[in-house]
């Protein structure tokens, strides 16, 4: 016996989780509640009406859509699905358990059978639940009393008294079916939704669901494999008895398990922690750098600061000092005062001499320090980059490759890479790219998220080189760079054109695709003998077909693709006034070039 109380995960709807209330069977074999059914698909039908995935469903707190339910709803409205009178309507309904869409069919909620089984289940596991609970009678006066037994047939409970009332006895009521009391009505014979009037009788292989015998003579079953209901039961209650015997005698394994698993969880746990530590201590270590590397810049720029300072204010005295009545001029003004010639002329040549130095500074002013500190700007565009690029690298990421030969650089870059592997392990890829300048100093890279193996460059300047490399990411974890490739892009701006078709085209010696895009010669006699005579040196005959767009002035680029099976391409321009004596003398004498 397994306990009721062990299996609640199994009974939980995984739309609302909560407990399973009228669980449908949705063709993928998971269970919702109808009103889950209903309200999801309210959603999905709101989406549709508002062109977009903004709808959350905010009138319905119950349900809860997950983030991946919406992204399928938005990838469904960007598919474009239309419908036509003439084309029977299908409901999509997202499932939230194998979140896969599922094609409900015409007839959509409608065609849903009711998982009764797994109703009764519920309805046991609640009653555990609330063993204490009593389940009163339906049909007692007040105050009512406990039920003591439920008739399937009335869908109601009652007391003995009641019972006795209600199904007497030699009536047809008193056949009725009874249970212990329960709140669980379920009906005796099982319908069909597609066939309202029909009971389900076979079992569709194909479909693996209850079918009736007009769902297999004109329905949807009609060209499916069936059997009887009673073989089907037999079949499939084998095989879960003996799947069930299997995990039973299996136990001991599952514990063992279930042990590892315990182990798993703590070394998980052990490791984050770990991790976690590792990474604080190597970002520790950069702060305990960059504040090194600060405090050394600061006391430089103090040291600078004190030092400028200590030149100001001495000049600023040395000025002071020119005031009158005040130092150097206020000595001076003293000594002038001294009569006595020999002291006199000992101190003011001294005095002189400064008195001189003073009028020169006067004249001639210019600031003992510099005020500006452009000496000490901390450049760190480099640092930056580098701490952006920052994050885990892990070995376990292949390192992409990018694929020279399928990339091509035209008026458009197409960046194409791959693993070496050939494994996709990443979830997305980030290709930088930046132009090669000589002047500038910083390489400041321009990024782009992709979730292929190919990106498509535009706006880029003509006759420049480029450099592209590429990474990719799993989540926080992200591969080393791709090793760097450098493109140059068309001298001059792209020229595009298609073959003209018309003026001097011949279609009996050239065979053109319906695009215009490519051209080449038709296989026969002539061909063979051309190609002769131009192994031995004559000349030989040939074909010309011209671009349907002419150049008036300035400068284009344009390419050709030649196949290695070609004997002579020969590409130029010629003058439109030429072109005419080109078509009618063809050999190659004085081709274009």
């Amino acid at each position: 016996k397994v306990a009721i109380k062990g299996i609640e995960r199994e009974l939980i709807c995984p739309a609302c989780k909560e407990l399973f209330t009228h669980p449908l069977i949705l063709p993928c074999q998971h269970n919702v509640c109808h009103k889950c059914v209903k309200e999801i698909l309210f959603a999905f039908e709101d989406s549709f009406a508002d062109g977009g995935s903004e709808s959350s469903n905010q009138s319905s707190p119950r349900i809860r859509i997950s983030a991946s339910s919406m992204d399928r709803i938005d990838r469904i409205n960007r598919s474009g699905i239309k419908r036509n009178s003439l084309t029977p309507r299908s409901t999509l309904f997202p499932c939230p358990s194998c979140q896969r869409d599922i094609d409900l069919g015409e007839r959509g909620i409608n065609g849903l059978f009711r998982n009764f089984t797994l109703e009764t289940i519920v309805e046991r596991y609640r009653q555990a639940a609330r063993a204490a609970i009593a389940i009163m009678c339906d049909f007692c006066k007040p105050p009512p009393q406990e039920s003591t037994k439920s008739c399937m047939d009335c869908s109601a409970s009652y007391c003995n008294e009641c019972f006795k009332i209600h199904h007497p006895w030699g009536t047809v009521k008193a056949q009725h079916e009874y249970v212990g009391p329960t709140t669980n009505f379920r009906p005796k014979i099982l319908m069909c939704p597609e066939h309202e009037m029909e009971r389900v009788n076979m079992y569709c292989e194909i479909c693996r669901r209850p079918v009736c015998h007009l769902c297999k003579l004109g329905g949807g079953h009609a060209n499916h494999r069936v059997t009887t209901m009673s073989t089907a039961y037999k079949t499939l209650k084998e095989k879960l008895s003996k799947d069930i015997e299997y995990l039973i005698s299996k136990e001991s394994q599952v514990k063992a398990h279930i042990t590892q698993l315990d182990l798993l969880l703590k070394e998980t746990e052990c490791n984050s922690e770990r991790a976690k530590q590792e990474a604080s201590h190597s970002f520790e270590k950069l702060y305990h750098v960059l504040e090194e590397k600060k405090s050394a810049a600061l006391r430089a720029i103090e040291t600078s600061k004190n030092i400028r300072l200590e030149k100001l204010q001495t000049q600023v005295e040395e000025y002071q000092g020119l005031l009158e009545n005040n130092g150097l001029v206020g000595y001076a003004q003293e000594v002038l005062k001294e009569t006595d010639p020999s002291c006199f002329v000992q101190t003011a040549k001294q005095l002189h001499v400064r008195i001189q130095k003073a009028t020169e500074s006067l004249r001639s002013f210019r600031p003992a320090a510099e005020t500006t500190f452009e000496d000490f700007v901390v450049d760190t565009a480099k640092q930056e980059d580098i701490l952006g690029d920052l994050s885990f690298h892990s070995n376990g990421l292949e390192i992409p490759e990018i694929n020279e030969e399928q990339s091509r650089m035209y008026n458009k870059a197409l960046i194409s890479w791959e693993c070496p592997g050939k494994t996709d392990s990443a979830d997305i890829y980030v290709l930088e790219y930046h132009k090669l300048n000589k002047e500038e100093e910083s390489v400041t890279w321009q990024k782009t998220e992709v979730y292929g193996k190919s990106k498509v460059i535009s706006d880029l300047d003509d006759d420049s080189s480029y450099a592209f490399r590429v990474r990719g990411y799993k989540g926080s974890i992200c591969s080393p760079w791709s090793r760097e490739v450098i493109m140059r892009t068309p001298p001059a701006p792209v020229f595009s054109f298609l073959f003209d078709d018309k003026c001097g085209y011949n279609n009996e010696h050239l065979q053109l695709n319906p695009r215009r895009t490519s051209v080449e010669s038709r296989a026969g006699f002539p061909l063979l003998l051309g190609s002769e005579r131009l192994q031995v040196g004559c000349y030989t005959t040939l074909d010309y077909i011209i671009g349907d767009t002419g150049i008036a002035k300035g400068k284009h680029f344009w390419a050709f693709n030649v196949e290695a099976y070609s004997y002579l391409v020969k590409v130029g321009v010629v003058p439109s006034n030429k072109i005419q004596k080109l078509f009618h003398n063809t050999h190659d004498v004085t081709s274009p070039r």
